[in-house]
């Protein structure tokens, strides 16, 4: 869908929240302290269904061993709140950790979605892992401007590729879910230097979410608290991401968020659990299948990365 009726669509169900005429979306996060990760739920409190986004399985990479404990407290919390799961959402491929949607959807059910864009990634990743077949392991493929439901809420897939080529930000009421592209005013961008990365589509993305309404909220995937800050945040707004982004925000240029973001980018390394995240987000969460000694393996290329 073009950009600008994307947008359009976007801002009439922004408007329509704002002015009671649909439910205002109740968001819970839960926080993942050992990846800086944030996972939510958005429940419509009227019909009580609810969306999961941006889940996470703990994962120890010197052992191998999985840890459920984040994903058991958000079953918890829809289990409580008496929540009926409709979607297990994915705003994109992370390559900072594992993701918990297959065992919330054995759990609590909802359709697994990430965007149509998935077959890129899987492209990029096939040389070192071989084809994941990523786009068959998801429920639903989300083109740029599709709109879903949840309840009654209104729901809006943004296509926003430069931290990946497959990222998606949210639309859900007046809440929006930017994943990895944004973090708070205070901490700046996402990397742009993953396979399929680009810091100048990352600008363009972002200049496009932030042409929003001002009172949008704002929900980021992370939270690396910036230099004087002690405490985490994760909610902010598309007017506050506008005027105050040490990356974006105010008049900074395309040319000038790039040479930063490039010369930031050499500087990074790889994240710690980049090579079991990728096997298996691509396959929607699942791990890989075991052997016939119920073991199952994650591949290390060596000398590659």
């Amino acid at each position: 869908m073009a950009w600008h009726k994307a947008l359009e669509r976007a801002r009439t169900i922004i408007g329509a929240t704002g002015r009671g005429a649909a439910p205002k979306p109740a968001v819970t996060a839960f926080f993942d302290a050992p990846t800086n990760s944030v996972s939510y739920v958005v429940q419509d409190p009227v019909t009580k269904v609810a969306a999961i986004i941006d889940s996470v399985l703990g994962f120890d990479p010197v052992s191998g061993r999985t840890c459920r404990t984040g994903a058991d407290a958000i079953v918890a919390h829809v289990e409580a709140e008496g929540l009926s799961v409709a979607w297990q959402l994915e705003t994109h491929v992370h390559a900072d950790h594992l993701s918990a949607a297959a065992y919330l959807r054995e759990r609590l059910g909802g359709r697994c979605a990430i965007g149509s864009a998935v077959g890129a990634v899987d492209g990029f990743f096939a040389p070192l892992f071989g084809r994941a077949d990523a786009r068959a392991w998801f429920d639903h493929l989300f083109e740029d401007g599709d709109s879903f439901v949840i309840g009654g809420l209104q729901g809006l897939a943004l296509h926003g590729p430069g931290h990946t080529p497959a990222d998606l930000a949210y639309l859900i009421g007046d809440a929006l879910f930017v994943g990895d592209t944004l973090f708070m005013p205070d901490y700046g961008t996402a990397r742009a230097d993953f396979p399929g990365g680009n810091a100048h589509l990352l600008y363009r993305s972002i200049r496009r979410l932030l042409a929003l309404p001002d009172e949008t909220r704002m929900f980021v995937g992370h939270d690396y608290l910036a230099p004087g800050r002690a405490e985490h945040h994760w909610e902010t707004s598309v007017g506050a991401q506008r005027r105050d982004n040490v990356h974006v925000g105010g008049c900074i240029g395309e040319a000038a968020f790039v040479a930063m973001r490039q010369a930031r980018d050499a500087t990074l390394s790889l994240p710690r659990l980049m090579i079991p995240s990728v096997q298996v987000n691509l396959r929607g969460g699942q791990l890989p299948p075991a052997d016939a000694e119920g073991v199952r393996y994650l591949k290390l290329p060596i000398d590659r990365l």
